[in-house]
């Protein structure tokens, strides 16, 4: 059950009381945050929902490894890793004096433990399937552990960072779904359904000085006009993930921070390559002309977006910029429509998400596009569900505009263009050896800088051929009051708080 209303449980540090102080009332040395998503459970583990470790990863859970505002993957838990020549042995060096919130302390037995129910399609982690290539986890002293894994994975030590992979104690409290128990900078303080979730520092977290503030409220505020209302009036500090149509109102609102920038999101115009005309590279290139990716996003984000020309954003370090290589160019797409047998162009379908307003716009300004050229597009809006059952897991399609969620992975980003997703539905219809040698010698290869120049000529493919169309990494947007800093974008999808703090 969830946390009942009006209740608030703390949890008790073995020898120390938390001054009640902390979390009565509106502390000055606090920060309330209104969010649009609740989450569904506070277990990232068991439950796939985004708004879980949006609010608790890094906050209050923490993994072996984590990501940085940079996108680059650093140890946490862990002080340091040894990997083998052979890339199937991982040693790392766990950090000494770092506890639970309910007072345990963290060691490798936490580590295998979690691993353990991870790897247990039983347990419930909504992607056994990540750590489905750890062979063995043993533990040589308490703060020690060795992963051995079956076969080479580049992505390993990325995948130790996402919410799905924090370390819970040994001994699982049964209410950890709704009472989150971590070794973050922040323990849990309560959660009201429908309206809030807070968290207050943990005094006995290992990094002096962190965090900075006393106490955090998630205020859950799906209406983007009222959480507006809420930081305007100030009974909210931070309004976070912000829509592109409010953000522009506030602009130039002194009283107002905007941060702004790349969320890691691959925002594509999908193409059905399994069916006619799309079989045909003229056709794709004709429609790679037509577009007006700057447009577009003024159109679908006011501005608020990055151009792409490939499956990844600026924020990974992988990132080539390939926008150039289909400049917009009118004529040049009709004269490849004329070569490709459609010299009036021809009917076709898209099938947009309804409940996605910028897949919906971004759809719409596209087939408006499209039509200067002579191909008319018939939009079909249909549910969450129906575009999940009919285009995604059917390729039940002709074009449609969704986004990729980013990974901080290049080969994880990549992986429905690989050699084992024929079937996945952008994929259908698509074949190329060269891409699919390129994407498995990916996750193979170790060493940084020929992944560099493997995931390069990757991404140079997958453009030139127009699999998809890549538009944009439209912007994640936050609003905050003037006086807050320490506030930084993460390329996950991520709300760190730990170096917040009201400057004097």
């Amino acid at each position: 059950m969830h946390h009942r209303s009006g209740v608030i449980w703390l949890v008790i540090v073995i020898g120390i009381a938390v001054s009640m102080a902390v979390f009565a009332g509106t502390t000055p040395n606090s920060v309330v945050i209104a969010v649009p998503d609740e989450p569904p459970s506070l277990d990232p583990t068991t439950n796939a929902a985004a708004a879980i470790s949006q609010i608790l990863n890094q906050n209050v859970y923490e993994g072996l490894m984590r990501a940085t505002a940079a996108g680059k993957i650093e140890p946490a838990l862990a002080t340091s890793v040894e990997v083998a020549s052979d890339g199937l042995t991982y040693t790392f060096h766990l950090r000494t004096g770092v506890l639970f919130h309910n007072g345990q302390p963290f060691t490798a037995r936490d580590v295998i433990a979690t691993f353990t129910r991870d790897k247990n399609p039983a347990y419930g982690n909504p992607h056994p399937e990540y750590y489905a290539n750890i062979q063995t986890i043993t533990a040589p002293d308490p703060y020690t552990v060795v992963f051995h894994l079956k076969t080479v994975d580049a992505a390993f030590l990325s995948m130790l960072a996402l919410g799905n992979s924090v370390i819970l104690p040994a001994v699982l409290p049964l209410n950890i779904k709704d009472h989150p128990v971590g070794t973050g900078p922040f323990q849990f303080v309560e959660w009201q359904l429908g309206d809030h979730l807070t968290l207050a520092r943990f005094p006995h977290y290992y990094r002096p000085g962190v965090p900075k503030l006393d106490r955090v409220t998630f205020r859950f505020m799906p209406d983007p006009a009222s959480a507006l209302a809420a930081l305007l009036s100030g009974d909210v500090d931070i309004d976070a993930r912000v829509p592109a149509e409010i953000a522009i109102g506030v602009k130039n609102n002194p009283a107002i921070r905007t941060i702004a920038g790349p969320q890691n999101l691959v925002q594509i115009l999908a193409i059905n390559n399994a069916r006619v005309p799309f079989n045909d590279l003229r056709v794709r290139q004709a429609i790679a002309y037509a577009l007006d990716r700057h447009a577009i996003i003024q159109g679908s984000m006011f501005g608020y977006g990055t151009p792409i020309g490939s499956h990844l954003t600026p924020t990974s370090p992988y990132y080539v910029d390939l926008t150039g290589l289909y400049p917009y160019d009118p004529a040049k797409a009709r004269a490849l429509l004329t070569q490709a047998g459609y010299p009036h162009g021809f009917t076709t379908t898209m099938t947009l998400p309804q409940n996605y307003a910028i897949h919906v716009r971004t759809g719409e300004i596209i087939a408006d596009e499209l039509s200067r050229v002579g191909i008319k597009v018939q939009i079909k809006l249909v549910d969450w569900g129906q575009w999940l059952a009919r285009v995604y897991h059917q390729a039940d399609y002709n074009l449609t505009v969704i986004g990729h969620v980013g990974k901080l992975d290049p080969g994880l980003m990549l992986s429905g263009y690989g050699p084992d997703r024929k079937d996945y539905y952008f994929r259908r219809g698509y074949d190329n050896s060269t891409l699919d040698a390129l994407l498995s010698q990916g996750m193979r290869t170790l060493n940084e800088a020929e992944r560099k120049k493997i995931y390069a000529q990757a991404q140079e493919i997958i453009a030139r051929d127009v699999v998809n169309y890549f538009i944009q990494d439209p912007d994640q947007i936050f609003l905050l009051k003037k006086g807050l800093t320490g506030f930084s974008l993460y390329p996950i999808y991520l709300i760190n708080v730990t170096s917040l703090s009201w400057s004097s």
